[in-house]
């Protein structure tokens, strides 16, 4: 490269979950290879949205994206990716400074879609999953004189999963602290859960190959990280579709057994995955944090039925107990849906009694939101937003009360903390093993595990100071 030449810039933005995140670093790092280096979005000439559908409020922060930075950065060229882009491409390429429209099923092209390589420049045609070049959505286009390329195939005829580790602000080009990354192990869900949108853009499971994430965790650890994030769709069900067959608690055993990585932390499993032997394993070893995130959705039998869920109310309290007795100190989180259709304020109250009743000490609360093409959008009795808001709140104020009780308990005593980044010139923000945020007195690098002894908490928040 001439040193006149300057070097092309590009910003990324995720949105939604810890896999996005993960597949956010992965184009992150195509993008790299091909030249591009990390900018600001008012700066960048390429601006990737990597999108999230699981919500309606999803759907509009994405589009509120592209309007923010297009009047911020006109002549950028905007990419958009993610599970949005695959479920409704041409609502987003009639958006104005569009240029590209990526579904999930060639986000692993989109390196070549936006500057192609002699020697890859073919594999645009002939993309993993089929491409459909949706010629009439430059009818609709707003800028007819930058008109929107789109390319969205059938995401089941993907085999493997797209992952590289995700490193905190990495993705967006903002640093690089290679604090608590996040790997990608498994992509795509084989459940049929009536309210939910993602088998449908995400495609089947499929899981990342033993080998290959032992390659991943070891590169890791070599780096310096103190904890991995262990992420998926439906992460419980790695290895079921590997030939031979797996599971994860073998995933996880290997990791112990053949890597050096301090921590390890496992992302959110469904009820019925969490299963003896897993919960004996990350109970009994001191590398796996003591965390839990189990689903619940509703605590209505009933409502659990519309929705088309595997387990029972009853299953599920018996895993959160189990998880409890063999844990004492764990964090233990869900996922609960308030507003599904149909649902009475008696189910709701089931959901709220077995919420107060369980040792959940946070929860991840949203209120319904119809997907296009899901059975629940069809059914009747759908319940007006207001009301699902009002119980997302008595939700919201009970496992405050529940998640602030939890904090209180561990004062006086010492806590394992990640260090996260510092605060001003007081304190720094870490995180226990038992996946409570702490102030640390003092400054700190981040990266750094510290045993911090607990001395007061506010609103469910530690404050403490190296032991």
């Amino acid at each position: 490269m001439r040193y006149h030449e300057r070097v092309p810039g590009f910003y990324i933005e995720n949105f939604g979950c810890r896999a996005s995140q993960a597949d956010g670093a992965a184009i992150a790092r195509q993008l790299a290879d091909r030249g591009y280096d990390s900018s600001e979005p008012d700066q960048a000439q390429v601006v990737v949205l990597n999108t999230c559908t699981v919500t309606a409020d999803a759907d509009r922060s994405a589009r509120a994206a592209v309007r923010r930075i297009h009047a911020a950065n006109p002549a950028a060229q905007i990419l958009l990716t993610g599970c949005y882009a695959q479920r409704a491409p041409s609502e987003l390429a009639a958006l104005p400074g569009v240029s590209w429209v990526v579904g999930n099923s060639h986000k692993s092209e989109i390196a070549d879609i936006v500057r192609p390589s002699d020697a890859r420049s073919s594999s645009i045609h002939a993309p993993i999953a089929p491409f459909v070049p949706l010629r009439s959505l430059l009818e609709t286009q707003s800028d007819p004189i930058r008109p929107t390329s789109v390319y969205v195939g059938d995401i089941f005829a993907h085999t493997g999963p797209m992952a590289a580790p995700f490193f905190g602000q990495e993705a967006s080009g903002r640093g690089d602290f290679r604090t608590r990354p996040n790997l990608k192990v498994q992509d795509g869900c084989d459940n049929r859960c009536s309210f939910c949108i993602i088998p449908s853009v995400r495609g089947r499971s499929r899981s990342s190959p033993l080998d290959r994430v032992l390659r991943d965790i070891n590169a890791l650890a070599a780096s310096g990280c103190q904890e991995v994030v262990i992420s998926g769709i439906n992460l419980g069900r790695w290895g079921r579709d590997l030939n031979p067959t797996s599971r994860f608690e073998g995933l996880v055993e290997t990791i112990l057994e053949r890597t050096s990585i301090p921590k390890l932390r496992l992302s959110s499993i469904e009820p019925m995955d969490w299963s003896n032997r897993l919960i004996r394993l990350v109970s009994l070893s001191p590398r796996i944090a003591k965390h839990a995130h189990v689903p619940l959705q509703s605590g209505s039998d009933s409502v659990l039925r519309r929705m088309r869920r595997k387990y029972r109310p009853w299953h599920y309290r018996e895993k959160v107990s189990r998880i409890r007795e063999a844990m004492p100190t764990a964090a233990i989180g869900a996922d609960v849906m308030t507003g599904f259709p149909g649902e009475t304020d008696a189910e709701f109250d089931e959901t709220r009694r077995m919420v107060e009743e369980l040792p959940l000490t946070y929860l991840h609360i949203f209120p319904y939101s119809a997907r296009p093409g899901t059975p629940a959008a069809e059914l009747p009795e759908q319940v007006p937003i207001h009301v699902a808001r009002q119980r997302h709140h008595v939700l919201r104020d009970l496992i405050a009360e529940k998640k602030r009780a939890f904090a209180c308990s561990f004062e006086g005593q010492v806590l394992d903390s990640i260090t996260l980044h510092s605060s001003g010139v007081d304190f720094t923000n870490a995180l226990t093993d038992n996946f409570l945020e702490v102030h640390v007195a003092g400054r700190y690098e981040p990266n750094q595990w510290l045993s911090i002894r607990i001395e007061s908490n506010g609103d469910g928040v530690l404050y403490g100071s190296p032991a």
